[in-house]
Formats: structure tokens, sequence, C-alpha cells
């Protein structure tokens, strides 16, 4: 093999190893410019509430067929999970978000997953199903629901990507990595506290 071959190789080599490390897959580049929000040490992006972005259209159809438009909860604050069934990530994390949701469900939270690309609804519903997971998942296989959000905005990135939606529908937190139960407190319970 000629060195010219090793280097290409390599290179290769390299940039399939970055593309695995940044979680399950490549994402929508975001950010640049003022985006009025600032990430914690803790790795979730925040915006101070009278900066914040209203939600784009999130509405469609549900893994189990039913119509779905998340601005119909406005009034709750909103946990809204971008997963895959296909992402080792969002098998961790599910667990978390099944506890959180059953502990939130009747303080004035929605939880609401965002399933993509799965291109046949019978992994993602065996996944809701192994994971326990109660609340309603929107069917994007794909992504469409992902470029909805404007750039600079708290957009999701990767899979899995994690926001929370005020009571106003505006975007208040972004988390682009799998969280457990306390992560995911740190990012709900702030804005659940908002009047």
């Amino acid at each position: 093999m000629s060195t010219r071959s090793r280097a290409v190789l390599l290179s290769a080599v390299a940039a399939v190893a970055a593309l695995t490390l940044s979680a399950c897959g490549g994402g929508i580049s975001g950010g640049g410019g003022d985006t009025n929000f600032v990430t914690g040490k803790n790795g979730i992006d925040t915006v101070p509430e009278g900066k914040r972005v209203a939600a784009p259209d999130l509405s469609g159809k549900t893994l189990d067929g039913k119509r779905l438009d998340v601005a119909g909860y406005k009034g709750d604050v909103v946990v809204l999970n971008f997963w895959g069934s296909w992402c080792g990530p969002c098998r961790e994390e599910a667990q978390y978000f099944a506890k959180v949701s059953k502990q939130y469900q009747d303080k004035g939270v929605r939880f609401v997953g965002v399933n993509t690309r799965d291109t046949s609804l019978t992994p993602a519903v065996a996944f809701e199903k192994e994971q326990q997971l109660t609340y309603p998942s929107l069917y994007d296989p794909a992504g469409k629901l992902m470029l909805r959000f404007a750039k600079g905005t708290l957009n999701p990135q990767l899979i899995p990507s994690t926001l929370i939606i005020d009571r106003h529908g505006k975007l208040a937190a972004r988390a682009l990595e799998a969280l457990d139960d306390t992560a995911l407190l740190k990012m709900l319970k702030p804005v659940l506290a908002e009047k």
C-alpha cells in the first residue's frame, strides 16, 4: 500500500470515528451570530424568558396513527424528545423519560416524543412498548420536524435531543445528549417554576 493510500485510509477512518462519537447521528448545524442562548456547565442551553422564540409547528401523526399538534399543549410545559429506536443513547435515556413523565403528569408537564429516521413503524412501536413510554410520539421518519426549527434557535441537532417548551409555546432549554433523570429535571424545573 502506498503512502498516499494509507493517508487516505487513515483520513477516512478518522472521519468515521468523529461521526460515531457525535451521538447517534449527524445533525443540523445551528448557532452562529447572536443566538440569545447560553450553554451552562452541564451542557444545557437556556434562553432567558424575554428572549425566547416560538416553537415551530410540530404537528403530525403519532406512532399509533392519531393526530397531534404540540401547540395544543400551550399553557403546559412541554418536554420534547427526539429519538430513534436504532439509537443506543436513546435506549439508555428512555427509562428516565418514562419515570419523570409519570412523576410530572399531573403537574402541568406534557411529554412528547419525536421518532425520527425509523423507516418503519414496527421498531418504533416496539421501542415505546419495551421502554414503557406512555406519552405520544410523533412519527417523523424523514426528520422534517427537525428542519422546522430556525437556524440560531434551540434547534435539535442530534439524536437524541431534548427541548423544553415553556407555557407560552416558546423554546426555553435544550440538551444535545442523552439525559438521566437528574439532568432532565435540571432542565425542566426552572421552566416549570416560571409564572
